[in-house]
């Protein structure tokens, strides 16, 4: 039996958890989501407008359609959401989901929930959800309850108030239910963390939906470290070093101490023997460097150091670094430069055509930088080079690496108009890590960005990259949930410290478990392909892994 699957993602907007469900009611996987979502109201099927008390251009906070059952509710910091999307066991003999009793166990999670705490959480007939005192002068609820049910599969779910502000049901009829108050575990007089409530019900959201099964959990790192890491984040650099032996920096350390991690290998630390690239050089590798140099062309073979340049150049083959070679963000593994980004080179799409095509590729590789400072995250320019190299040469294959682009769907929905045949977006580490790899980015939002290109129907992709002080369980639960979104194609490689700025090496990883990996990725999760190896890189084999999941699905 299949692992039941519980995330704690952090605060994640509405519309990236929403394609997240999405993508996950498609397939057969089981997942309870808990998060927080920044101030939003959503009405379901059901709502009323009048149960909105002003226009929704007064509200303070975006306001969503959504197709649970229920009316209108307020959702906002302080208060945990869960999503079960799951398969939800049909009435005696099979056929539709019994709706009743799933909503019924979802209110008793939280009713044994709030049992844990001292406190008597009741149902009211006709109205869902988790009361106190029901039938009183004083009654008032305190969680809300609205669900979705396919034929087999929920969606939607619960949300328990903690610490929420409740001014913002003043502007609502929360569930349509007039002059019913609203409270809160604080409120109540409970001074508690965000941590200890999603402990207690993922406890009991596991014992209650998924009996006798195996629990795998991962959760973002808490904020638990008051270190401000803005500076970093900004590309600011990585603080005074603490540890000179590690050439750790104060505010690396900092991330990697809040997401359990310690210790590392020295920065003169010998690699193993199979971390070692002979060094290679040949006719091609040399006109492929003068070419690029020629046309003024930026290539992540070279930015980021890449180990497999040797073996790529000398085949033909080279990855495009679109927007120039100055990142916006400072992720804890990258060796791109953090300064200022220079201005938008709009003629870059044509002269990479003119590579491709000079160049006689059948398959090319596109990855940017991330740039926060342009309205469109430098979509317009990675959706540019797409058709310019489709026009300039009919039949080549093109592959995008790509930035989670702030996260805006219109700005992915520009480059997935381009058509490329691959759109790779990488989640690059497991959940826990997120924070202290890249702080300016998020695993829900990866998520949900892959979620987003697999809906507009193109073939996906993404990596991983370990040895930064994950667990072996934790990389296959990164898997999963890759697996679970229906992504295509993963790849799995050892990270190297490009400098001692950079995050120390935690391990080295043996080629035995990332066979393993490989194993589990395509037989036991259905991953089309999985490229694991210690010297993986995201465009490593990048053509032949397209042509292999590409054939397959004309077939």
């Amino acid at each position: 039996m299949t692992p039941f699957r519980v995330r704690w993602l952090g605060r994640v907007p509405y519309d990236e958890a929403w394609d997240l469900q999405q993508q996950l009611f498609l397939g057969s996987a089981d997942h309870l989501l808990l998060l927080e979502h920044p101030a939003v109201y959503t009405m379901g099927v059901r709502a009323r407008e009048e149960h909105l008390l002003k226009p929704s251009s007064e509200l303070g906070a975006d306001l969503r359609r959504v197709n649970r059952g229920g009316d209108v509710t307020f959702h906002g910091p302080g208060q945990l959401v869960g999503y079960p999307v799951m398969t939800v066991p049909g009435r005696r003999g099979g056929g539709m989901a019994d709706t009743v009793a799933f909503v019924s166990t979802i209110e008793q999670i939280l009713i044994d929930t709030l049992a844990d705490l001292g406190l008597v959480g009741e149902r009211m007939a006709g109205m869902p959800g988790v009361w106190l005192d029901p039938g009183t002068p004083t009654e008032r609820k305190i969680a809300a309850v609205g669900v979705r049910l396919g034929r087999t599969r929920s969606m939607h779910g619960f949300a328990l108030n903690v610490d929420v502000d409740q001014r913002w049901f003043d502007q609502i009829i929360p569930c349509g239910l007039v002059g019913k108050a609203v409270t809160s575990l604080a409120a109540e007089g409970f001074d508690l963390s965000m941590q200890q409530v999603v402990d207690l019900v993922a406890e009991h959201a596991a014992r209650l939906l998924a009996p006798g099964r195996m629990i795998e959990r991962q959760d973002v790192a808490w904020r638990q470290s008051p270190t401000d890491l803005s500076p970093f984040s900004r590309g600011e650099g990585a603080g005074e070093v603490i540890k000179p032996e590690r050439g750790t920096r104060v505010r690396l350390e900092s991330r990697r101490s809040a997401a359990g991690v310690s210790g590392g290998l020295d920065a003169g630390a010998r690699k193993p023997d199979w971390m070692r690239v002979k060094l290679e050089t040949g006719p091609e590798l040399l006109r492929l460097k003068k070419l690029s140099r020629s046309l003024q062309l930026t290539t992540v073979c070279e930015e980021a150091g890449c180990p497999n340049i040797f073996e790529c150049w000398n085949e033909g083959t080279a990855t495009f670094m679109l927007l120039g070679n100055r990142c916006t963000r400072a992720c804890g593994f990258c060796l791109i430069d953090t300064r200022k980004p220079s201005t938008v080179d709009h003629g870059e799409p044509e002269r990479i055509a003119e590579a491709v095509a000079t160049m006689g590729l059948s398959f090319a590789v596109l990855t940017m930088v991330a740039r926060d400072d342009l309205e469109d995250g430098g979509a317009g320019i990675v959706a540019r080079t797409v058709e310019a190299i489709h026009d300039r040469s009919p039949g080549v294959g093109v592959e995008v690496l790509i930035s989670d682009l702030k996260g805006s769907a219109d700005a992915l929905q520009i480059v997935g108009n381009a058509r490329p045949e691959i759109l790779n977006h990488n989640i690059e580490t497991v959940a826990r890590l997120q924070r202290a790899v890249r702080p300016s980015a998020g695993y829900a939002r990866s998520l949900g960005v892959l979620c987003r290109a697999k809906q507009a129907g193109l073939t996906t992709k993404s990596g991983l990259i370990v040895g930064m002080g994950e667990t072996f369980d934790e990389v296959v639960g990164a898997l999963a949930d890759l697996a679970a979104i229906g992504v295509d194609i993963v790849t799995i490689g050892q990270y190297l410290r490009p400098t001692t700025n950079h995050l120390a090496v935690h391990r080295w990883w043996s080629p035995d478990e990332f066979e393993q990996l490989k194993h589990i990725g395509e037989h036991e999760l259905g991953i089309a392909h999985v490229e694991s190896s210690p010297l993986t890189r995201s465009s490593h084999h990048a053509g032949s892994a397209a042509a292999g999941v590409l054939s397959n699905r004309v077939h």
